[in-house]
C-alpha cells in the first residue's frame, strides 16, 4: 500500500486572508465552486471555519465514487479536511502571491496494494488533478 498524491496550484486576485476565509466557508462559497463529480454535499455541522464537518460524494470516474464524512480544522494558511471514511486528507494552502494568493490543493491516501495500486497511484492522481483544477478555477472566479 502506497501512499497516493494529487496537487494543484493557481494563483487568485485576492489577499490570503480573503482566499482562506473563502475556503473556509464550506456554507455559502463551497457549493458554488465544486464541479459535477461532487454529489450530495451537505453541510452537517457548522459551516464556517474550523470544526465544520460536511459529506458529499467523489464521482472520480463512471465507476469510482468514494463517500466522503470531512471534519475541517483551519490554521493560520491552511484548511484541511480529514475524512472518517478512510485514509484521506485534502489540504488547501495559501501563501501570498504578488498582489493576490497562491492556492495549492493537495489530496493524499493510502492506496491499495499490488496491481491494482500500482494503477491507482498513475491514474486517480491524472483524475483527480483534473478535477481540481476545475474547483480551483471556480474559486478564482468567486474571488
Amino acid at each position: 500500500m502506497g501512499q497516493v498524491n494529487a496537487s494543484s496550484s493557481i494563483v487568485v486576485p485576492a489577499d490570503p486572508q480573503r482566499t482562506l476565509e473563502a475556503i473556509a466557508d464550506y456554507e455559502t462559497v463551497r457549493p458554488r465552486i465544486l464541479v459535477e463529480n461532487y454529489r450530495d454535499y451537505k453541510v452537517i455541522e457548522g459551516g464556517k471555519g474550523a470544526g465544520t464537518v460536511v459529506d458529499w460524494t467523489l464521482q472520480a470516474t463512471q465507476k469510482r465514487s468514494r463517500n466522503v464524512h470531512a471534519t475541517i480544522s483551519v490554521s493560520d494558511s491552511m484548511v484541511t479536511e480529514r475524512d472518517s471514511n478512510s485514509t484521506m486528507v485534502t489540504t488547501w494552502t495559501v501563501t501570498p502571491s504578488g498582489t493576490g494568493s497562491l492556492v495549492t490543493v493537495r489530496t493524499s491516501w493510502k492506496g491499495a496494494g499490488g496491481v491494482p495500486g500500482f494503477f491507482e497511484g498513475i491514474f486517480a492522481p491524472l483524475g483527480l488533478k483534473k478535477i481540481q483544477a476545475q474547483v480551483l478555477e471556480n474559486l478564482k472566479g468567486q474571488l
